[in-house]
């Protein structure tokens, strides 16, 4: 069968404007926006959206509405490409950096800005670069066969609405609406934020739900099937494993693994939350790590029919790679690339922070150019959605691990450099196939592929500044820094005097203006002393337990305000990895069940990883997922639209306003509670009582209904005509 010659929407006669500081301003401004929220969602449940579509109906309507406002002409459908190619790559930066880079504190080491700005950098300049000269090979050779499905939707919510057929109003209803319910429950306090209850005659059995619009939408744009395979997960967790511990625990006189608590309690002690965080948690990374070398396994035939049909037609394109005649033609010149790539990798190499040997380098080049490939060809067969990066990063460290093993390098130091050679590949495929989607878009649309990659080059760096910033910001804002239930032990004289680091303790409840030595405690350490950082004086003794706001488990200040705390479940197991390889020191016992779980569920015929998230995170995560997801399943039922048609429906629109609205106020309050006595000052909620945020299960639980019903109705409007196109 013969593909069709491809005849773009804007032929290559047409020259109108196209790269333009207005759009690529615009652009940058979304995609930090963007970048923001899918970083927020991917540190609470491991997982990020596409944000090209939303980016690009918003970028139709913003241009529509300041045309009609200010009497210019409106944007270009190209324009409007450029906002859309700009801003996709703070979606894709956002996944790779929250799933590697808080790993670095589990490791033992200070999450600093310019190390994390520094490897986000590198990888989405990396991926970028590494998609150029693929361009010809599998978005013109293989049109037709390589299907892009998010890239050709995004091209036809663009043309619909360069043909006046779409606007932006659902995506900024779904976004008001969740932005002024969060600064309720968050900041105002007026409800419960994670409304539960607590099933007595089930002893350790507790079921609660975040009230959070951002995961409502989450599992509306997932689907029923998915959701469901999550909330089961939890359900394990919570209602099987949780009480199971319990019932099994109460009778033993004696700690199980004491070496992983800060104060060794007995399980009859324990409350839920306690065995979560002491076991479950374990278990559940156990889990994840299974589950994403078994989607690593799976793809396995499509990768090397990728890299084999990629290379093939690499090799046949190698020659005709020169700046032709034809706008939509022209590339950025292949000595860019060279230079770039060359660049990169002496920056990688000789960067201090980084930690980097001459191996990891080598891996970094060889990894990166795999999986950029792989990430590319895969993103056009299957989706962005279901593309395996968590698996290919687990790949990536799992070889980098067992390398520096063999030869010896098991250091701290060493550590660090494993890790970042797999964050850099992580941030560089994850990025590698957002830019082939927006040339897939314009290649269909007839955009110049050189301006589209100046373009996504300019978001990768904009987003990569600032999301190193925001995560930074985002962990300190929820560290705790705490005297409570600490080791009563005093370190050598000779591991004090190695202590160089000092550090004042911080919060708005502390008035100790001391400085004292800092001590990353390693796993299994021969003090006995829980893994984590404490602040020592400099008699030895430990002063404070600094409990961060990424993977940590202290959810109160001293004083007794609570703060924000992220699971970030795919981020403990590349900790879980090194660890396991090069200090082989983790309660395996834990880890294996985990991982025998998710055997067991693939074998029984239901994908692993989504399960494992489940069993990681807390069902108080899991439930308003699956609430969103039964909500998808409603509409889609009424309206009796198919998965294709659901993809694309309003519903999906007001979703991703939702996780959008949510996240930047979360962010927000986040970063305005930093303030002394603001938190204290907008809680309107202790008016009805000093408790009232912490007992009002039944507000809560009713709050969430408006929120469900919205998503449901604006679920049974129409598909626009760029939905009925995309679907089909």
């Amino acid at each position: 069968m013969t593909t069709p010659e491809h005849k773009p929407y804007v032929s290559d006669a047409e020259n109108m404007p196209e790269f333009t500081w207005g759009p690529l301003l615009v652009g940058a401004i979304l995609g930090i926006v963007y970048g923001a929220s899918s970083l927020y969602l991917v540190l609470k449940v491991g997982m990020t959206v596409s944000a090209s579509i939303p980016v690009a109906v918003l970028s139709i309507t913003l241009f529509r509405f300041i045309s009609k406002i200010f009497g210019i002409r409106p944007a270009t459908i190209l324009e409007n490409n450029i906002v859309q190619t700009t801003g996709s790559a703070g979606e894709s930066i956002a996944f790779g950096v929250g799933v590697t880079m808080p790993a670095v504190m589990l490791l033992g080491f200070d999450m600093e800005i310019g190390h994390v700005m520094l490897v986000a950098l590198l990888g989405g300049l990396l991926g970028i670069l590494m998609m150029i000269p693929l361009r010809r090979a599998l978005i013109v050779k293989q049109h037709g066969t390589l299907k892009y499905p998010e890239g050709t939707a995004c091209a036809d919510v663009l043309i619909v609405g360069e043909e006046g057929g779409t606007n932006a109003k659902t995506v900024f209803t779904g976004f008001g609406l969740a932005f002024v319910y969060q600064w309720c429950v968050q900041s105002f306090k007026l409800w419960k934020d994670t409304p539960g209850l607590a099933l007595k005659f089930y002893r350790g059995a507790v079921v609660d739900a975040e009230a959070s619009p951002a995961l409502f939408g989450v599992g509306y744009i997932i689907g029923p099937r998915t959701a469901s395979i999550m909330m089961s997960g939890g359900i394990l967790a919570a209602l099987v494993l949780t009480p199971a511990i319990k019932l099994f625990g109460d009778s033993l006189d004696q700690p199980l693994f004491p070496e992983l608590m800060i104060k060794p309690k007995l399980i009859s002690e324990m409350a839920p939350p306690e065995i979560r965080k002491n076991y479950i948690l374990y278990i559940g990374a156990g889990a994840v790590a299974t589950g994403g070398l078994i989607s690593l396994v799976q793809a396995l035939p499509l990768i090397f029919g990728s890299i084999r049909s990629g290379l093939s037609d690499l090799t046949r394109s190698a020659g005709d790679q020169s700046q032709g005649g034809k706008r939509s033609e022209r590339d950025l010149p292949m000595w860019i690339v060279i230079a770039g790539s060359i660049a990169l990798v002496a920056v990688i190499t000789l960067t201090p922070s980084l930690r980097m040997n001459w191996v990891g380098s080598l891996l970094v080049v060889a990894c990166g150019f795999f999986f950029a490939t792989v990430s590319s060809r895969l993103t056009g067969e299957i989706g962005s959605s279901s593309n395996p990066i968590s698996g290919m990063t687990v790949a990536t460290l799992l070889l980098t691990c067992l390398v520096f093993l063999l030869l010896g390098w098991t250091t701290p130091t060493d550590r660090v450099a494993a890790l970042s050679v797999a964050a850099i590949v992580c941030i560089a495929a994850s990025n590698a196939g957002t830019t082939s989607q927006d040339l897939k878009t314009g290649f269909l649309l007839g955009a110049t592929p050189k301006w589209q990659q100046l373009a996504i080059l300019v978001g990768a760096i904009s987003s990569s500044l600032v999301i190193g910033w925001t995560l930074v910001k985002l962990n300190d804002a929820g560290t705790v820094y705490t005297q409570q239930d600490l080791p009563a032990i005093t370190l050598p004289a000779e591991t004090v005097a190695g202590l160089t680091v000092r550090e004042k303790p911080r919060g708005p409840e502390i008035t100790d203006t001391a400085e004292y030595r800092v001590w990353h405690a390693p796993t299994g350490n021969p003090d006995g002393v829980p893994q984590g950082k404490y602040l020592v004086a400099d008699d030895g003794k430990l002063a404070y337990l600094c409990d961060p706001s990424i993977n940590g488990v202290i959810t109160k200040r001293d004083d007794g305000e609570a703060v924000q705390k992220f699971d970030a479940p795919k981020t403990r197991l590349m900790a879980l990895i090194i660890d396991g390889i090069l200090n082989q020191k983790l309660p395996w016992g834990l880890v294996l069940i985990g991982a025998f779980i998710a055997i067991m569920m693939q074998l029984a015929g239901v994908s692993a990883l989504p399960f494992a998230v489940g069993v990681y995170l807390p069902i108080a995560t899991s439930f308003p997922i699956f609430l969103g997801g039964i909500a998808r399943y409603i509409s889609d039922r009424i309206t009796g639209r198919t998965e294709a048609e659901g993809d694309s429906s309003p519903g999906v629109l007001f979703s991703s306003g939702y996780i959008a609205g949510g996240s930047v106020a979360a962010i927000l309050i986040i970063f305005i509670n930093l303030i002394p006595g603001v938190a204290r000052v907008l809680d309107v909620g202790r008016l009805f009582g000093e408790k009232w945020a912490d007992e009002s299960d039944v507000a809560g639980g009713l709050s969430m209904l408006p929120l469900l019903a919205a998503l449901i109705w604006m679920g049974l409007k129409k598909n626009t005509k760029a939905g009925e196109k995309a679907a089909a």
